[in-house]
């Protein structure tokens, strides 16, 4: 499975019978799926299959789809309201010599309101369910053409999101090969700031003063986030490469970069792991950003 984007656009078209119609799918971000359906007036009963089919096809995105439809070949037909004729015929023999005798021309039947409808003729259940049947189709190839798309900007994030996944494990190990993290380094730097704190206050008590240098050295060792970072790493890693709907997940994991990085920068005691640190959030952010466009 590739990775998926949750932007995109696409079109299909098809007819049926006198009938021409049009697909309009589009496609944003969204947290979860989200399906808006603009569908012609007498063709509600199609919304629980499509509705089906773009679930069955993605699962996350606010995605609007959009059907017209025309007719092609227009056709009318009369209609003769028969209840009608007989009232008038019936009128006619009532009022007898009192109207001329002669029979009733068709401009005069045509003339009474409501006594000839002309309209377009009814399709039988049989034209409309092969119209139904092609709009689905329809929609399905739409929805691959969607899919396609999806995919294509999906690959080049990935492209992007891989870059990103290995500066972050980049700059972990910038922070673990840092001299300040060497345990020559952190000695150093307690002794002399136990130097320091004894020559202010000789009274204090040397024996709890190194215990609680011990305490702040062990506080201050960044080797727990190191390893996180890179089982965060080697996770992101898996899911870009297995694609399909992984886009919850990286986000997970991108919240968990920020908070090791944040934690790298507040027990460093180095301008350089700080300056690592600070590079690692930036990343990160851009990481975020991205994976907010995945599916």
């Amino acid at each position: 499975m590739t990775l998926q984007s949750m932007t995109g656009f696409a079109r299909s078209e098809g007819s049926s019978g006198r009938n021409r119609f049009a697909w309009e799918l589009r496609s944003v971000n969204g947290k979860g799926l989200d399906i808006r359906l603009r569908l012609p007036s007498g063709l509600e009963r199609l919304e629980p299959d499509v509705r089906r089919l773009i679930s069955e096809k993605f699962s996350r995105g606010n995605l609007q789809a959009t059907l017209s439809l025309t007719v092609t070949e227009t056709k009318v037909e009369a209609v003769l309201n028969r209840e009608a004729l007989a009232a008038v015929l019936a009128l006619r023999e009532e009022l007898g010599d009192l109207v001329d005798p002669s029979p009733l021309r068709l401009d005069t039947l045509l003339g009474i309101r409501g006594l000839v409808d002309i309209r377009e003729p009814e399709e039988d259940e049989e034209a409309i369910a092969a119209r139904d049947a092609a709009i689905l189709a329809g929609l399905t190839e739409a929805l691959v053409r969607l899919g396609r798309m999806r995919e294509g900007e999906g690959a080049a994030l990935a492209a992007v999101l891989k870059g990103q996944v290995a500066r972050i494990a980049e700059l972990a190990e910038v922070v673990e090969a840092d001299p300040s993290r060497q345990p020559e380094e952190i000695a150093k730097r307690l002794s002399l700031q136990l130097a320091a704190l004894l020559q202010e206050a000789p009274t204090l008590d040397r024996d709890r003063l190194h215990a609680e240098a011990a305490l702040l050295a062990t506080k201050a060792d960044l080797r727990e986030e190191i390893d996180r970072l890179r089982a965060h790493v080697a996770a992101a890693g898996e899911l870009i490469d297995k694609g399909g709907p992984v886009g919850r997940r990286l986000d997970f994991l991108a919240q968990e970069f920020n908070r090791e990085s944040n934690t790298i920068c507040s027990k460093s005691n180095s301008a350089a792991v700080t300056a690592a640190g600070i590079e690692l959030k930036v990343v990160i952010d851009q990481f975020r950003e991205q994976v907010q466009n995945l599916e």
